[in-house]
This record gives structure tokens, C-alpha cells and sequence, in this order.
């Protein structure tokens, strides 16, 4: 190997250097993969956390419900309207975390009496709401605007822009609420938008447009809160092994090709969702008190440039 080649390959990181290692498994789903050491601290001690869309084995949903538990949450709320594996995870939370109160709950994003209701339980039980992780989304077409729908287009901005104006809504009410326990308003929402939704190219319209209006919503209502303590962030995910994007890892896999994704980003591979969850984790906590009305790409570096085909620069 020519010298060029091998400090080239010397200078490839871990994460592409090394084959991925299974993490094991919980009962019957894959336990979390992760990149990153143990975060643990007190930075969500005695919170009141809902996350929606937590139901993947996959999801960035289930891994920031591990984040927010590792770091002192006194309950959280683990919501989906699929909820095959929302007990499970209950199990497994609580099986490492037994101090945390864990709630399932059926919940669809995109509907005011389901995040009402919700937020309303999280009061009656605990007087206070801190955190809610509006994380829930679909994406029903890959198709071109020409042959995409417009009922796949409004349900999807259903599911991904009202859920998150839902969350800010009804979320906001929560925090609002003061106690002796909680003597002044605030909180954090945060959004999952996509980069997606701060560059084109990253996904079909109307994902892209629902994306996008997430962004604008939360960078809305961070002035509409103004004063309140409540702050609202949006996460910007690039490529991540999550339950919707599986069929894609899978059969990347099948062809032994999986190597080849996200190598349009800087750091040249894909991420996991417990990367996308320490995210959530430092925008939901006190440590991110001065961080209002952002959109936070955690893309590997790919929105950072435009996009080229490696190997044609020239």
C-alpha cells in the first residue's frame, strides 16, 4: 500500500474503521446502539417529560426516553398511536432506571383531544409538565410532486407540522402551571424537524414542506412565549437508522453496500438514534437555557455544504 493510501486509511475514524458491534438485545428487541459514552447527570432531575413517537425499537423516540431517564426524569410519558412496543420499553426502562415513573400511552400527534388529554394527565398526576419532546412523524410517499398526492400530502402535514404546533399549544399550557414545587413558568419544546426541512433534495415534498413548517413553527412560538421561560428548539436529523428508514439500512445490508450511507456527509456514515437523542436530551435541560428559537441540524456535516458526487470534482 502506497504511503498516501495507508495514512489515508489511518486517518479514517473509529466509526469507519470499525464494523458496527451489536449492542445485545431486551427481551426480544435490539438493546440501543450508541457512539458516544455514558452522559449521565442530573440534567432532567425531577422533570416531568412527554415524548410522542416512541414506539420504533429503532426511533429516536425510545433512545431520548433512555436519555431522559439516565438523567433524573421523575416520569415520563412514552406516547404513539402504534404501541407494540411501548410496554417493552416500559419494561426495560424501569428494569434500569426503577426510580423513573414511565406512562404508556396511545396517542396520535396529529389530533387536539389525544395531546389535550395527555398534557391534562400529566398535570392531574404530577402538577407540572417540564419537557415535551414533540419527536412523532411519518413519511407516506417517496414519489415525485407530479405523482404524489394530496391527501398523503395533508396527512403527513397532519402527523408532522400540527403535532408539533399540538405540542407547542397544549405543551406551553402545561408549563405555564406553578406550584410549590415548580414556582415559576418554563420549560422546553422540542421539535423533530429534518434536514430536509433547511435544504431541498433530502426527502419528497411533503415531508420536506412538513419539515420545514416544524422550523418555522417552533421559531414562531419561541417570540409568542416570550417571557414565559418556555423555550422552542427544533433537531434537524441527517440520515439515522431509525424505524423509517430501516427498509433502506436493510436492504443496504442485503446488497453489502452499507457502507455507502451517508458518505455525502463529512463524517462519511449514518447516525443512530441515541446521537439524535443527546440532542433532545441537552435542549430539554437547563443547560440549554439560553438556546431559543433554533434549528439544530445534527447531519454529519452534510447541510453544511452543497451537494457533489465524490470522485467527479474535476
Amino acid at each position: 500500500m502506497k504511503s498516501t493510501a495507508k495514512a489515508r486509511v489511518q486517518a479514517l475514524s473509529e466509526q469507519l474503521n470499525e464494523p458496527p458491534r451489536s449492542p445485545g438485545a431486551f427481551e426480544d428487541i435490539p438493546q440501543i446502539p450508541t457512539v458516544a459514552g455514558n452522559s449521565a447527570g442530573p440534567r432532567t432531575q425531577g422533570k416531568v417529560v412527554i415524548i410522542t413517537g416512541c414506539n420504533s425499537p429503532l426511533g429516536i423516540g425510545r433512545a431520548s426516553a433512555h436519555q431522559f431517564a439516565n438523567n433524573g426524569a421523575k416520569a415520563i410519558f412514552i406516547c404513539d398511536w402504534n404501541t407494540d412496543h411501548l410496554e417493552t420499553h416500559k419494561r426495560e426502562i424501569n428494569s434500569l432506571y426503577p426510580n423513573v415513573d414511565i406512562h404508556t400511552r396511545k396517542v396520535d400527534a396529529g389530533d387536539e383531544k389525544h395531546v389535550e388529554a395527555l398534557v391534562d394527565d400529566a398535570l392531574k398526576l404530577y402538577g407540572r409538565l417540564d419537557i415535551f419532546f414533540a419527536n412523532a412523524g411519518i413519511n407516506i410517499s417517496y414519489q415525485s410532486v407530479l405523482q404524489g398526492s394530496s391527501e398523503d400530502f395533508m396527512e403527513t402535514m397532519r402527523v408532522n407540522a400540527l403535532g408539533v404546533f399540538l405540542a407547542v399549544k397544549h405543551g406551553a399550557r402545561g408549563m405555564l402551571e406553578t406550584s410549590a414545587e415548580k414556582k415559576y413558568p418554563g420549560g422546553s419544546i422540542v421539535g423533530v424537524a429534518s434536514v430536509a426541512g433547511l435544504r431541498s433534495n433530502a426527502g419528497p415534498t411533503d415531508y420536506s414542506a412538513s419539515k420545514a413548517a416544524v422550523i418555522s413553527i417552533m421559531q414562531t412560538s419561541s417570540y409568542q412565549l416570550k417571557g414565559t421561560g418556555i423555550r422552542c428548539n427544533a433537531i434537524c436529523p441527517g440520515i439515522i437508522e431509525t424505524g423509517m428508514t430501516s427498509p433502506m439500512y436493510e436492504s443496504a445490508r442485503a446488497r453489502g453496500s452499507e457502507q455507502k450511507i451517508g458518505q455525502l456527509n463529512p463524517l462519511m456514515r449514518g447516525g443512530v438514534s441515541d446521537e439524535i437523542a443527546r440532542v433532545a436530551l441537552f435542549l430539554g435541560s437547563d443547560e440549554a437555557s439560553y438556546v431559543n428559537g433554533q434549528a439544530w441540524a445534527v447531519c454529519g456535516g452534510l447541510s453544511a455544504g452543497h451537494p457533489f458526487v465524490p470522485g467527479r470534482m474535476a
